[in-house]
């Protein structure tokens, strides 16, 4: 497998695929650690990280099923060609109108392959639900997203994914982070990538200072060593709950660049911050 930076089918706000050579060279790991993801997004991490066991966890069901439907067998990357290809022709010939239906769709149905389908041709590659927790993103209007060269690169994802669940021992849970924390011993390493407090919120992640409290509560007293991604301030904020309840950790800083916002005049940098509990 090659050593460049693999990204996941599967989009999420905030992946942290340029921040993955820096985790790599901070993070303290070998063969016998159960590596813990609980709060798993994209999965960009431990994917590249590829430890020997590991559990991926996250309270959104969706993420959990389309990679459970991977690791049984249920999808595959010729079945993903297939779709997106068939799934791709009714875009272009039908645009927002089959964008809708396929969202209609998934939300009475759950099929991880239309989840796929959304998360690649909504606006933005953006995950979030309402307060029903159905999907709602709006169309991307790019009819013709689904070229030869995109299905592709998305079937390659998929493949790398199968490829790892026939080496590695990789779990795939839904539960809440407090569940996940749980299963820790002194012999795991906990990666926590939690969403920002005050800069993301959706249905399926909502989170707030009190949510930030119980994490920061458990990670203080767990035997385990731990890494937290969070933002450490901008030209407009900084992130307060570095210096007060996180001070008992050790910071280690990068600049990132995201490109969230819709007009390129709202996109930033940000200095961001990976906490850790353990001496390198």
């Amino acid at each position: 497998m090659s050593e460049k930076i693999f990204v996941p089918p599967i989009k999420i706000q905030g992946i942290k695929t340029k921040l993955v050579p820096v985790i790599k060279q901070n993070i303290s790991i070998n063969k016998k650690t159960l590596w813990i993801e609980p709060f798993m997004g994209s999965g960009v991490v431990g994917f590249n990280i590829r430890p020997e066991r590991a559990i991926f966890a996250d309270i959104n069901p969706h993420i959990i099923n389309f990679y459970n439907s991977v690791k049984s067998g249920k999808i595959n990357s010729e079945i993903v060609r297939v779709f997106l290809q068939e799934q791709g022709k009714n875009l272009a010939e039908f645009d927002e109108k089959y964008y809708y239906a396929v969202r209609e769709r998934f939300n009475k149905t759950h099929n991880p392959l239309d989840f796929l389908f959304l998360n690649r041709s909504c606006f933005n590659g953006m995950i979030r639900f309402n307060k029903d927790y159905k999907f709602n993103v709006p169309y991307g209007h790019k009819p013709l997203r689904f070229s030869r060269a995109y299905i592709t690169k998305i079937v390659n994802q998929v493949w790398y994914i199968e490829e790892c669940l026939k080496i590695y021992d990789w779990r795939f849970i839904c539960q809440s982070f407090e569940n996940t924390i749980e299963i820790s011993d002194k012999d795991s390493f906990i990666y926590c990538d939690p969403p920002y407090i005050g800069r993301h919120v959706d249905y399926y992640d909502s989170w707030d200072e009190d949510s930030e409290k119980r994490l920061c509560g458990i990670l203080r007293n767990i035997e385990a060593k731990f890494m937290l991604s969070t933002w450490d301030y901008n030209n407009y904020r900084t992130n307060k709950y570095i210096d007060s309840i996180w001070n008992f950790c050790k910071k280690i800083n990068h600049e990132h660049f995201y490109h969230l916002g819709a007009r390129e005049i709202n996109r930033h940098s940000m200095i961001e911050a990976l906490l850790i509990n353990y001496k390198l």
